[in-house]
């Protein structure tokens, strides 16, 4: 049979009758038509705010709250110098490396390398920011210091 516009049909299941409600004892939902008797739920127009937990105190309100977020601020994940000395000379260290070494396990908006501990390699290091600690032991080892955007 082929398909023509004079014989589509929706499929079977997929077209549902109207529950009509409030027509009789006998449809189930006669009378207060599913609502139940008295109170707020049973009313016209009723709808409940959101976080609404029937009078109890709500969460938002409940958990305590303090400080500032600063929803614009980066974060950086944080290296020292010293972490640095698990790579062998003249090695190039990125992001992607020092994740794969375990160094950092998450990157939030970005790297900065500070200047704790000694350098004993020279390393071409790659990174979002430096501290000038860091900046001067890796130049003063023999390294390089290239900063990401």
């Amino acid at each position: 049979m082929s398909v023509k516009l004079s014989n589509l049909k929706p499929p079977r299941g997929s077209r549902h009758r109207k529950v009509r409600v409030g027509r009789g004892m006998g449809s189930k939902l006669g009378k207060t038509s599913g609502a139940g008797n008295k109170g707020q739920q049973s009313r016209r127009g009723y709808s409940r705010r959101p976080g609404f937990e029937g009078g109890q105190m709500p969460m938002h309100r409940r958990i305590p709250k303090h400080g500032f977020h600063n929803p614009s601020s980066t974060r950086y994940a944080i290296v020292n110098v010293e972490s640095l000395n698990v790579f062998s000379a003249g090695e190039t260290v990125t992001p992607d490396e020092l994740e794969g070494r375990g160094i950092i396990h998450v990157r939030h908006d970005g790297i900065k390398i500070l200047g704790d501990g000694e350098l004993k390699i020279a390393l071409t290091v790659h990174a979002h920011k430096f501290s000038r600690s860091a900046q001067e032991k890796i130049t003063a080892a023999g390294g390089k210091v290239e900063v990401l955007q």
